[in-house]
């Protein structure tokens, strides 16, 4: 083979977000990440994935604690690694569309608080729900990375992908991410798709996949020979299954060769040690599920993300209708047609399989439809790829004039209206975004936080850093 021109491929290391988010439902503590930061940051990462998705609403929910606070305490360890988020578009780390005004002051904060790289998706890759995201993240000085939702499907060709990201370019991202939320992306597409990228835009293009359906590795190694730029990957303890690919097995798999990282095995394995008692914890406590660290080519065929399924089980569990899992399985596809064909991702992965589960539980279709799926057929959510089913729209919004501007146009700014509401327990200007976000909780929250000091003992109370031991 001729000497081919070095290219080491970049990593992105998700174990501090994505990883613990997949595999043991977001539960992974600030103070259990803090003593091995040092040495992660020793590592040459691209970056690390350790904010946003769901360890907001899961740190303050779960966990009783300030995801801000943590995110100062990372920023503050690693001193020569990006960090990176994952934001939903405009409806940042909630679940509804949020104002302009909510959206900007929430990336400044972000960027403020130590974030360096924000990965910006949509859920229906409705481009223009990313635009207001995209400018703030620009005019923060962060790198706005947008990521394209990856699925299958008619509308879902290379033409379609390519004009996506011809798009984004224009838009002034810095790089691309191929989401691929359930591991639909398998090898040899992966070499097609990525070349025709690659040729098509001038910016970055990093691959972000799951182990679900059990080609990740393979997909990754085939998308980095054809150009790929960064891949999303798990320091092994908490890689595979419904996770990423094992971060030390896609070092030595490019070792030696143009892409070779250069990253050291030795340091690799350390981390990992300090990581594996936390997964033994983990399933001798039953949370991490042996189901999810396996292999489901269903996926594949129902296009179903890992986390989707599990949320499915429990659904026909709660009704005692278990063995109506296959019917379910065969119904998404449809409502998903019916729905105008978006990707399966946050929050339309939930809102499909709730809906299909009503169809088949209800022996007729749309006899009942949730509120979300109301939402979605009015236009609430933006433009899918495909038109809705007209009949279906009309049985949920009957006359009513569905939305076909970006939705959020029609919002009014409420930034100063949502700070009016919870000034009696604002203590820094983030807590106003904690409470925009997740009003409930964050009241909840922002007791027991009150509660927490008021049974300090001032003498051991480090003020300066905001960390009161109770």
């Amino acid at each position: 083979m001729a000497e081919q021109t070095k290219r080491p491929v970049k990593i992105t290391e998700t174990i501090l977000r994505d990883a613990h988010q997949s595999l043991i439902a977001t539960r992974m503590t600030t103070e259990e990440m803090l003593p091995i930061i040092d040495k992660m940051d020793k590592v040459g990462y691209h970056s690390v994935e350790c904010w946003g998705g769901a360890t907001f609403d899961a740190s303050l929910r779960f966990l009783k604690e300030d995801p801000w606070e943590r995110l100062r305490k990372l920023k503050a360890g690693f001193k020569n690694t990006k960090l990176q988020m994952l934001f939903r578009g405009q409806n940042i780390l909630g679940y509804r569309h949020y104002a302009d005004d909510v959206v900007e002051y929430f990336v400044q904060k972000s960027v403020a608080n130590g974030i360096d790289i924000i990965r910006i998706f949509d859920a229906l890759n409705d481009l223009r729900n990313l635009e207001c995201a995209v400018k703030a993240a620009n005019k923060e000085k962060a790198h706005s990375q947008v990521a394209i939702s990856y699925t299958l499907g008619d509308a879902y060709t290379h033409e379609y992908y390519i004009s996506m990201a011809k798009r984004i370019e224009e838009m002034g991202a810095d790089s691309i991410c191929l989401k691929d939320m359930a591991g639909l992306l398998v090898p040899y597409e992966a070499t097609s798709l990525i070349t025709e990228l690659k040729e098509a835009v001038k910016i970055p293009i990093q691959l972000h996949t799951h182990y679900t359906s059990g080609v990740a590795a393979m997909t990754y190694m085939k998308a980095v020979e054809a150009g790929c730029d960064v891949i999303d990957t798990a320091m092994s303890p908490f890689s595979m299954g419904t996770s990423q690919p094992a971060t030390e097995v896609m070092v030595e798999t490019f070792k030696g060769t143009p892409y070779d990282t250069g990253f050291d095995q030795q340091l690799l394995a350390e981390i990992a040690d300090y990581f594996r008692p936390m997964r033994d914890e983990a399933l001798a406590s039953g949370l991490l599920n042996p189901k999810v660290m396996g292999v489901d080519i269903k996926t594949l065929l129902y296009q179903v993300p890992g986390g989707m399924l599990s949320n499915l089980v429990s659904q026909l569990k709660e009704q005692k209708a278990e063995d109506k899992y296959y019917e379910v399985l065969k119904e998404i596809p449809r409502v998903r047609k019916d729905f105008g064909e978006p990707p399966l991702v946050t929050p339309s992965s939930q809102i499909v399989g709730t809906q299909a589960v009503l169809n088949v539980l209800a022996g007729e279709r749309y006899k009942m439809l949730t509120k979300e799926s109301k939402a979605v057929l009015r236009g609430e959510y933006g433009q899918t790829v495909k038109p809705f089913d007209p009949e279906v729209q009309k049985k949920a919004i009957g006359d009513d004039k569905p939305i076909t501007c970006r939705p959020a146009d029609l919002l009014e700014p409420e930034l100063k209206k949502i700070e009016a509401e919870m000034i009696q327990y604002k203590e820094q200007d983030e807590d106003i975004l904690s409470y925009a976000l997740f009003p409930q909780v964050a009241t909840e929250f922002f007791k027991y936080r009150q509660a927490q000091k008021t049974k300090v003992d001032q003498t051991i109370a480090d003020t300066a850093n905001g960390a009161y031991p109770v």
